[in-house]
């Protein structure tokens, strides 16, 4: 993000306010997709673990994996669909770990 961030800053070197404006509107859009999806998923992982926290009190193992089932897991689908999301957007050689298609064929 930081990479597009400087993007847009030399656009707005180069270009009067009006034709930056016109070119620059689309990496602006896109820095916010980008940070409201990083911001979700923060806030999903920090949900997340306080629920897995609770849920290791619960001393009876049956107890604690119907807490996991019905309190945990949940997250981990909304974390997956922002962070799909991102990597949609995200150029391939600043996404740092495999990609999920990627992990899915891969022999």
């Amino acid at each position: 993000m930081t990479s597009l961030v400087d993007n847009v800053r030399g656009l707005r070197e180069i270009f009067e306010d009006n034709e930056y404006m016109r070119l620059a509107g689309a990496r602006k859009e896109l820095i916010v997709i980008i940070s409201d999806h990083i911001t979700m998923i923060k806030k999903l992982v920090s949900e997340m673990i306080e629920e897995r926290r609770k849920a290791n009190t619960i001393e009876d193992l049956y107890k604690k994996s119907i807490a996991y089932e019905s309190k945990v897991k949940p997250y981990l689908n909304e974390i997956r669909i922002h962070i799909d999301k991102l990597e949609l957007v995200v150029d391939n050689e600043l996404w740092p770990l495999p990609k999920y298609r990627e992990l899915l064929f891969t022999r």
